[in-house]
């Protein structure tokens, strides 16, 4: 069942996909004009080893877990991009590009080197930004599932009323479960830390927001020390 809120087409209606700027392990990424608008076109490609009805029947679920969660998202007050438009035959999503953004990796980086300080009092604000974006997400019961700062941007020029927009939702699902929504939080964790070394004290901001701003925080931050302790585990083990 595909999401309501997005225009769709289930007869391959054929549209320019644009110049090729990033292929991955699912997907291409294209960048274009769709209407007037500059846009990035996502499409699933087909999976060859894969008996076809399956790969169709995965790649059409996921499209839809995909754009659901964008919508889900923007519903909730989340800064997304906008989906245009939902190809479900060629499995293409058309939505908007953010133009004139810098990711979220790269401003830290940038304001580090900047302040020669490792925890500068613009990063606190930003991190309360994103605990409070993941708290609204959770408790929308959206699952990200690749949260790290390159999936983040900031519109430029970045000032305090600057929202995070957040993107890539490739591997994002709809869940109530809090197991879900700690290893969510564990995913960034560990992206964040081994991205920018010796921010624990930012990384603490975003969880202190969470806890503040989410109804479900005690829950899910009790699940996300579970999932820490065995991660440590796994790592004695080896």
């Amino acid at each position: 069942m595909e999401p309501d809120g997005a225009p769709t087409s289930s007869v391959g209606q054929t549209c320019d996909v644009g110049e090729l700027i990033k292929q991955g392990a699912e997907a291409r990424v294209y960048s274009t004009t769709f209407m007037g608008r500059p846009t990035i076109v996502k499409e699933r490609f087909k999976k060859k080893y894969r008996h076809p009805t399956l790969d169709k029947k995965l790649t059409h679920r996921r499209t839809t877990r995909e754009v659901t969660a964008i919508l889900r998202c923007r519903k909730s007050g989340i800064c997304t991009p906008t989906v245009y438009f939902v190809d479900y035959e060629s499995h293409r999503i058309y939505m908007e590009n953010i133009e004139n953004s810098t990711t979220v990796r790269d401003y830290i980086a940038s304001e580090q080197k900047e302040t020669q300080e490792t925890n500068p009092e613009t990063l606190v604000s930003l991190a309360q930004k994103i605990g409070t974006l993941l708290a609204t997400m959770h408790d929308n019961d959206v699952i990200h599932g690749d949260l790290t700062t390159s999936n983040m941007l900031l519109r430029q020029p970045v000032d305090s009323s600057s929202p995070v927009v957040l993107i890539d939702f490739g591997l994002s699902s709809v869940s109530g479960l809090h197991e879900d929504k700690g290893v969510d939080l564990y995913v960034l964790e560990r992206a964040f830390l081994s991205t920018h070394p010796n921010t624990e004290n930012i990384f603490e901001h975003i969880l202190v927001t969470y806890r503040k701003k989410s109804k479900k925080s005690s829950d899910v931050l009790k699940k996300l020390d579970e999932v820490r302790m065995r991660g440590r585990k796994r790592s004695m083990i080896g």
